[in-house]
Parts: C-alpha cells; structure tokens; sequence
C-alpha cells in the first residue's frame, strides 16, 4: 500500500476540511499580527508578549559565565548535591550563565521600565546591552516614563545614568523605601555593603527629588502593585501586572536560577543578604504563582526569561513559556 500526502489529503476535500483549513490559518495570522516574536539587532535580543491590553517586552542586558556554581548556590548543601542536581537537569555541574533581563511594560498611558541592568560599567564584560534592546524594540530612552527599581544590587541599577546623566531623561522613578534607606545610610561605608552603598550614592542619589518611595501594597501605576519580597536585599519588592483580568508577576531576583533556586528554594544563595528570609520569599512567591498559575518574568531566568512554575519534589519546577501569549 501506497501513502500520498498531498496538499488536498492534507486539508481534506471534505466540507469539514474545506472550512478547517482556512479558519486555522484565519486564526493563525491573527496571532501572528499580536505577537512580536524574539529579535537579534547587532548582538541585542528582545522578545515581546500581550498580555491583556499591556505590551511586555523583556530585553537582554546580557549574560555572563562564571564556574563553580556551589560557591553560588547551595551553600549549605555539599557540592556534589549541587552538582548532582544540575546533571539531573542536563546542566554541566562546573559552570553556568547568567542572564539579565530588564523589563518593559507598555499599557497604552506609560512605558514603564522595570530595572536597568549593569551599564556603563558592562559594557566590557558583554552586557549593559538595554538601550540597544529597547532601541532595537522600538523605544528610545526619551520614551520611558516610569523607571521601577526592584533592588539596588549593581546589575538593577548600573543603567540609571550614563557619562553622568540620567539615561532616561524624561522618567521617574519608584523604589522601596526600605531599600534605599538601607543601601544610602553611611553606616554601610566599612562593611561588606560598602560598594553597594557607594553605588547608590552613584546612581541613585542624584535621582531621589524625582523618586517616589514606596512601600508593600503601592500602586505604581494603574494595573502594576508592589509586593515585599524581602531577603534577597533588605528591602527587595516583586510586582504584579494585572489588565484585562489577565496577570503576570515580575519576580526580579527572588529566584536567581531557573533549577537551583527554584527545584531546591530552602538553599542558600551566596547573593541573598538575608538568606532566611530570602527563602520564605521565595516559597511565598512562587506558591502563590503555583496556585494562581500565574506566568512570570524572572530577572535571572533563561532568556527570555518568562515562564510558569508548578510544585515538585522539595519545589517548583520551571516551565518555560511558548506560544501562551500568542494565541
């Protein structure tokens, strides 16, 4: 017996395949018209998504490669533990990469930019890529009107100012209040907190008459509230976007890896300042992700860097998005 897949078996000849055909074709143009699909322009990267009425658009700032993950991650587990679970998720156990991935949420009224990646000071170790992304999206700096900051770890603020002035000269910006009282105070000058501190009084500081200090709860905008997510910084916040009774929570860095912070939550990470609390931040945030089935940006996730996360074993599994938000 012989099988011929033509192109009229294939839609079949039929009144149902005759009327199948064009509708999923009708329906597959008009994802296509939706959906911005990931670009490289010149070594940048992009992806954007709807997400009810609001245009995501997650940019890579860059990655970076760095050896010995157990002196990152499990601190307080053996390193074979850590090595073993990587080779358990197909990773090599000696090294691993690390994305950066602003976000830029378009609801029609502001562009509004969450964290700014590493800057200036990137540039020669192949990040500080944000302004070609978003320039490569379609923004220009001049465009953003609102800049949230998560925390004020380097890689969030480094792109606040360039060769002395704001990069995004028409914005302004919202920051945990919490967190900038810690990271300004001069009480940190002499400590490990040091640099963190002088960062601040770098790119922060200048910024603070055009800044509103918020708290767990505040609206950033119509359709955008700050949640406290506390440890991994002093004053760490996570956001949720809600529009058209859709969500999607940006977690910023309360899981810095998509299998070892999130398959094993309750292990220390080296960049986690309260690494107590940082873990029950992370097992609040991502149950009630689990739960709500709630997609999610995560600042250090694989590029693109969005996705969802069901329960597993001892946590959560990663589970990268495809096509959810174009069809």
């Amino acid at each position: 017996m012989t099988f011929s897949l033509t192109r009229r078996t294939l839609f079949g000849t039929g009144a149902v395949g005759a009327l199948a055909a064009p509708t999923l074709l009708t329906h597959f143009a008009k994802a296509q018209d939706r959906m911005e699909t990931s670009a490289t322009t010149d070594g940048t990267a992009f992806k954007t998504l709807k997400l009810g009425a609001a245009k995501v658009t997650v940019i890579s700032d860059g990655t970076r490669m760095s050896g010995k993950p157990h002196e990152t991650y499990g601190l307080n587990q053996p390193a074979d533990a850590v090595s073993a679970l990587l080779t358990e998720n197909f990773l090599p156990a000696d090294g691993f990469v690390n994305g950066f991935s602003p976000a830029l949420v378009d609801t029609g009224t502001d562009v509004v930019l969450f964290d700014t990646g590493l800057g200036e000071a990137g540039r020669e170790m192949g990040t500080g890529k944000l302004v070609d992304g978003l320039k490569a999206a379609g923004y220009m700096p001049e465009q953003v009107s609102v800049v949230v900051i998560t925390h004020m770890h380097g890689d969030h603020i480094g792109g606040l100012m360039t060769a002395g002035k704001p990069t995004f000269p028409n914005a302004r910006y919202v920051a945990g209040q919490v967190e900038y009282d810690f990271w300004k105070d001069e009480a940190r000058a002499g400590t490990p907190a040091e640099n963190g501190h002088k960062a601040v009084l770098e790119k922060v500081v200048p910024l603070a008459e055009k800044t509103t200090f918020i708290a767990d709860g505040a609206e950033v905008v119509p359709g955008i509230t700050a949640l406290a997510a506390f440890g991994h910084s002093p004053g760490h916040m996570v956001f949720r976007l809600d529009s058209d009774n859709k969500a999607l929570m940006l977690t910023a860095d309360t899981a810095n890896h998509y299998v070892l912070s999130l398959q094993r939550p309750d292990w220390d990470v080296r960049f986690d300042m309260d690494k107590a609390a940082a873990a029950a931040a992370r097992r609040k945030v991502f149950d009630m992700i689990a739960t709500d089935r709630l997609p999610f940006i995560g600042y250090h996730m694989p590029f693109p860097a969005v996705g969802f996360v069901e329960r597993s074993d001892l946590g959560y599994r990663f589970v990268p998005a495809t096509y959810q938000f174009d069809i």
